[in-house]
């Protein structure tokens, strides 16, 4: 067995199964007028006009697979996606614009999006496509927000080691388009949100920060987690203000359950994390790995996970437990990283530099590798990293300190001296992160 070469071999199977073109092909049938999605049909001569918008990293694929299925019967739409992530449409406006961190582009996405959904009226449909990295690409703010004030506050949050659903309930109570907002500009006409899931467990109004889904997060809950992590006295003096009118029941909160809108708006989860990790499971059987898949929802700081899965990865080196060699671990979710250093790297490479400390002296075969789905670990150019014992080897010779590298969140650099980077190119798809272990 190769490690190296069923690793890749693993990670790309996963990643091809949730791709927007064989999930839209598989889950939606067009067949004389009617779509069927899952157990809901609609009649789409019924609609005067067909419009699709959205916004995240899979959305331009999705959207492009969308438009394969449905033809001249679309009338127009416009999709804000991360640079370098655009497909060519025929009835469809690209839009590339920044993330993580909202850019002007993003806003002037969000602005034509958004008129499209004012346009649409009560006899028409509108699919909106939502995937990872929706909450950056889809922003209106607030009147006296600057963007400058909104990159300051999601750097402050990005790098604080706050979870996905903490970031977005923040950036939900500081956006005119998040927390079911868009689906009220959209009303009366009929809202189909097909989505890709990027937060554990799947709930809607983390998704892209839920724009077309009821959010049970308040100003309050928004506030909390900013003291949550000392960043009251750091945020811009705008938001802060912003934020104390919305405790103060001065600004109108983002959209409950049982809000009129939400009667006319259908949600499907096309893809997920599980989806992918039953992939990987699947091929590293036919590859003749004894497999566990542990969860789909591991979440936390990255160089906490790492020791976890080299811990596991140990056992069964040394002992066959829980599974007997050789072995596959799957787990999937997404981790965080508190910035320490000022190095380069994404939370997957870091956690495959952190487990590189945790497995020295370990003399079994053995590699662990971490990935994005999405093809793009942090800002860097790699989808993550993985390690080996040989990657031990290379660093000992060139003199590198893995601990060095770590200290200074600078895993790109160590993993791209030593061969330990994950490079897919962007994917067309996100369903958060895939952390595998092989055991020979």
């Amino acid at each position: 067995m190769n490690l190296r070469e069923n690793a890749i071999q693993i990670l790309n199977s996963a990643i091809d199964a949730i791709k927007p073109d064989r999930l839209i092909k598989h889950k939606l049938r067009f067949e004389k007028g009617l779509l069927k999605i899952e157990d809901k049909q609609f009649d789409l001569d019924k609609y005067d006009r067909i419009y699709i918008i959205g916004a995240g990293k899979a959305s331009a694929v999705m959207a492009r697979e969308l438009e394969n299925l449905l033809g001249d019967r679309i009338f127009y739409g416009v999709i804000s996606v991360k640079y370098g992530h655009g497909v060519a449409c025929r009835k469809m406006r690209i839009l590339e614009a920044g993330h993580p961190v909202l850019d002007e582009n993003g806003i002037q996405a969000t602005s034509q999006i958004l008129q499209i959904a004012e346009d649409a009226g009560e006899n028409d449909l509108v699919f909106c496509l939502l995937s990872g990295g929706g909450s950056a690409l889809l922003e209106k703010p607030p009147p006296g927000i600057s963007l400058m004030d909104l990159q300051r506050m999601f750097e402050l949050l990005l790098s604080c080691g706050a979870n996905i659903e903490e970031v977005n309930a923040v950036r939900k109570h500081l956006s005119l388009v998040k927390g079911g907002q868009l689906a009220r500009t959209i009303y009366p006409a009929t809202c189909v949100s097909l989505i890709l899931s990027d937060v554990i467990g799947d709930p809607l109004e983390s998704i892209a920060s839920g724009p077309t889904a009821p959010d049970p997060a308040t100003f309050q809950d928004a506030w909390q987690i900013i003291e949550k992590y000392k960043l009251s006295d750091a945020v811009p003096e705008s938001i802060r203000e912003y934020l104390v009118k919305g405790l103060q029941s001065k600004i109108p909160d983002t959209l409950k359950t049982g809000d009129e809108v939400f009667r006319k708006v259908n949600h499907f989860i096309l893809g997920n994390n599980l989806g992918a990790l039953k992939t990987a499971e699947d091929v590293a059987q036919e590859l003749g790995y004894n497999t566990l898949v542990i969860s789909s929802r591991i979440q936390g700081e990255a160089r906490e996970i790492a020791r976890v899965a080299a811990a596991i990865a140990q056992e069964i080196a040394q002992r066959d437990m829980p599974v007997k060699k050789p072995a596959c671990i799957l787990m999937g979710g997404e981790t965080t990283v508190t910035l320490r250093g000022k190095g380069k790297g994404g939370r997957n490479q870091e956690l495959a530099l952190a487990a590189l400390l945790a497995m020295s002296g370990e003399k079994h075969q053995y590699l662990i590798a971490s990935c994005g789905t999405d093809g793009t670990d942090g800002p860097t150019d790699a989808a993550g990293g993985m390690i080996d014992p040989g990657i031990w080897t290379k660093a000992n010779n060139m003199g590198m300190s893995p601990l060095k590298f770590l200290e200074n969140n600078d895993a790109y650099t160590f993993l791209s001296q030593t061969g330990g980077l994950i490079m897919t190119g962007p994917t067309g798809t996100n369903v958060m992160d895939i952390i595998m272990m092989l055991i020979k």
